[in-house]
C-alpha cells in the first residue's frame, strides 16, 4: 500500500499527504520496480536534477513496510542551507504526512 501511495499520491482522496509548497511541483515516477523500488523526478522547480529514490523492503517484523528515501543530486551540490531545506521537506512529506496518512 505504501508503494501505491508513492506511485499515485492522489489515489485515496480521503488521505491527502503530498501537500506541496509554492516552489515545488508534483513529481513524476521515473522508475518503478514493484514492490520495492521507485524513483521520483524532482519536487523542486529550481533543482530539476534532484530525484528521490525510495526503497521499500518488507518490514523486519514480518508485517508492514520499511521505507528508505535517498535524495539524488547532480553537481553542483546545493549549499548547506538549501540541502537542509530539501531534506526537511522530504522528511515532512514522507516521514510525516505519508506516514500519518496511514494512522501511525
Amino acid at each position: 500500500m505504501v508503494f501505491e501511495s508513492l506511485l499515485d499520491p492522489d489515489r485515496d482522496p480521503t488521505r491527502p499527504w503530498l501537500v506541496l509548497l509554492e516552489d515545488e511541483q508534483r513529481p513524476l515516477v521515473l522508475t518503478r520496480h514493484k514492490p520495492d523500488t521507485l524513483i521520483w523526478s524532482s519536487l523542486w522547480i529550481k533543482r530539476p536534477d534532484a530525484h528521490v529514490r525510495f526503497e521499500l523492503p518488507p518490514g523486519k517484523t514480518g508485517s508492514g513496510t520499511d521505507l528508505r528515501w535517498t535524495l539524488l543530486l547532480q553537481e553542483p551540490h546545493p549549499d548547506a542551507v538549501l540541502l537542509g531545506h530539501l531534506r526537511k521537506r522530504l522528511n515532512v512529506l514522507i516521514n510525516g504526512n505519508l506516514r500519518y496518512s496511514f494512522g501511525q
